[in-house]
């Protein structure tokens, strides 16, 4: 009968347990450690450009965003593949924002954001396609979208979210702006920023609102195991 190869084939081969010692032997003391290994974090998460959002399971979006292909209204000349991605990891930040998993409310906020409802003015529609081009495949694209959006007003609940939209729609129309000057050969500066510039949201609540308590359609509960990088 095949063994599998984690398991020991004698008793000299187990793992070095108390119960597993010589009558008398004890384990020896823990010696010191310290994390200063490369990659090492420290007691805060480090924020910055390109370093996304950390959260519980936020990659479950991309599952959420990927259901709600259908439903987004696409300009011809745009992919559904780079919408997807960045309604997706818009969605993942708002989610993190919360400490929780997405649900399918952070995918329609997204989808309302880029105006991908169908109700989006001509000019949204005109610099959106630029903005969102390769992001399914260029993770600087994807991030740069996604920053443009404060952590304040992803806080906002969806009922509150029109009066808003027009923030956040200028910030990514200078976003397009920025992609045309690098197709053109100029320098666009991706650095960390400046939060002072944020669009600044009044009346940022302080609690979650209870629709977003539970995934609406998809049964996701609002946590998860461990943070993934979003």
């Amino acid at each position: 009968m095949p063994t599998d190869p984690y398991v020991p084939l004698t008793l000299d081969e187990e793992p070095r347990q108390e119960t597993n010692l010589a009558p008398g032997s004890h384990m020896p003391p823990s010696g010191s450690w310290r994390a200063n290994r490369p990659g090492e974090l420290g007691a805060l998460q480090p924020k910055g450009a390109l370093l996304g959002s950390p959260g519980p399971n936020v990659g479950y979006a991309l599952t959420l965003a990927n259901r709600a292909r259908d439903r987004m209204q696409l300009e011809p000349h745009e992919r559904s593949d780079d919408a997807i991605a960045v309604v997706a990891a818009i969605a993942m930040k708002r989610a993190a924002t919360f400490g929780r998993a997405p649900t399918i409310t952070d995918v329609d906020f997204a989808m309302e954001l880029l105006g991908y409802h169908g109700d989006a003015p001509e000019d949204v529609r005109s610099w959106r396609p630029d903005v969102v081009r390769a992001a399914a495949h260029d993770y600087v694209v994807c991030r740069a979208v996604v920053d443009t959006v404060s952590t304040g007003l992803l806080r906002l609940p969806p009922s509150e979210l029109p009066e808003h939209l027009a923030i956040v729609r200028e910030a990514m129309a200078r976003a397009a702006e920025e992609a045309a000057a690098a197709e053109e050969g100029e320098a666009v500066d991706i650095g960390e920023g400046d939060p002072d510039d944020e669009p600044e949201v009044e009346g940022e609540p302080a609690a979650v609102d209870e629709s977003e308590a539970v995934a609406e359609s998809d049964g996701q509960p609002a946590g998860g195991s461990a943070p993934d990088p979003a």
